[in-house]
């Protein structure tokens, strides 16, 4: 977490701090939405970071950073699964629902709560979904990736992407 928490709070002239700066908290709720936990998203994200740091100068010549950074953090995430899955040791889930953003503060009590619910439910049935299908989904519809993007993200041409966001999006709607 000391890695995760310098990219949101320091102030440093750390040329890599400055540069993933920004994309530090949309990494972690792409994670998140990957992971389904908050340890599991913030220990990705941080293991991503520390992969990184001897590659700044890597970093500094691409192009679309957000994008790149997504796609190898989706592929960390497939890695960490498979090895999680290989491993003799299994962990449950602990039911932690996703942070609710500063500005839902101001909101009544009643529809706090009820936003919570729904950001609840909607994160447990994405959990339901296969990791292909709540990938797809998380990446498109709810971080608003073009389906261009995503082909060369996930190497998958267009026409499959498709058909397949279809199919998560009708296997979502069954669950809610």
């Amino acid at each position: 977490m000391a890695i995760f928490q310098l990219f949101k709070s320091a102030k440093t002239n750390d040329e890599f701090v400055t540069l993933l700066r920004p994309y530090v908290e949309g990494m972690y709720r792409l994670a998140y939405r990957f992971c389904g936990s908050r340890e599991d998203a913030e220990d990705l994200v941080q293991d991503l970071l520390v992969k990184l740091y001897p590659r700044i100068d890597e970093l500094r010549g691409i192009d679309n950073l957000q994008s790149w950074l997504a796609t190898v953090l989706y592929r960390q995430f497939v890695d960490r699964t498979r090895h999680n899955n290989r491993s003799p040791v299994r962990l449950t889930e602990d039911g932690e629902t996703f942070p609710v953003s500063a500005d839902d503060s101001a909101r009544q009590p009643e529809a706090q709560l009820l936003n919570n619910e729904a950001i609840d439910q909607v994160q447990q049935a994405l959990l339901q979904l296969n990791e292909d299908q709540r990938v797809l989904v998380v990446l498109h519809d709810v971080e608003g990736y073009k389906l261009t993007e995503l082909q060369q993200m996930l190497d998958i041409p267009i026409g499959t992407l498709k058909s397949r966001l279809h199919r998560a999006r009708e296997q979502l709607k069954k669950i809610l």
